[in-house]
């Protein structure tokens, strides 16, 4: 009587094809975890880099409307005090700066940034060259996104001169 032989697959080979397997797993979650992290990120860039950019715009547009800049130069960079177009006074302003909670950029009494947003770096200055020119205003803002820590995280900052056109 002939043996008839079995065949299949060894314990070695199943555990060599496993390893392959896990290998080829730890290297695709690493690229996955890369990539989740950088879409993070940009997300983080996007919504600061929108924040910062509203607020500015608000303010140039004021700013550069306004009649005249009230205590040019100011004493307090934390605060720009301003007479707009029709007479009526206004300001646009620094809270919180710095904290964990609530910092924002406020124009009067409304909010120019949103909840998700933290001011590290706010300063409003006027200078004025001379009687003959109108004043200018040096805004300085360093934003992070308060929604991602770490690497995920994005500050930014900028900085936007703005001349007077009255």
């Amino acid at each position: 009587m002939k043996k008839k032989l079995e065949r299949g697959l060894s314990l070695i080979e199943i555990l060599v094809v496993v390893t392959i397997f896990a290998v080829l797993g730890v290297i695709i979650s690493g690229s996955l975890i890369l990539t989740i992290q950088g879409t993070k990120k940009s997300e983080s860039l996007i919504k600061v880099r929108e924040n910062i950019n509203y607020s500015l715009a608000v303010i140039e547009r004021n700013l550069r409307n306004a009649s005249v800049v009230l205590d040019c130069p100011n004493t307090d960079t934390s605060k720009i005090t301003y007479m707009d177009q029709f007479g009526i006074s206004s300001s646009f302003s620094c809270v919180n700066v710095g904290a964990a909670t609530d910092s924002h950029i406020a124009s009067g009494s409304a909010r120019l940034t949103s909840d998700s947003i933290k001011i590290i770096q706010c300063s409003f200055v006027c200078t004025r060259a001379d009687l003959s020119n109108p004043p200018s205003v040096k805004v300085n803002l360093t934003v992070q996104d308060t929604t991602y820590s770490g690497s995920q995280g994005s500050n930014v900052t900028t900085e936007s001169k703005i001349y007077l056109r009255n």
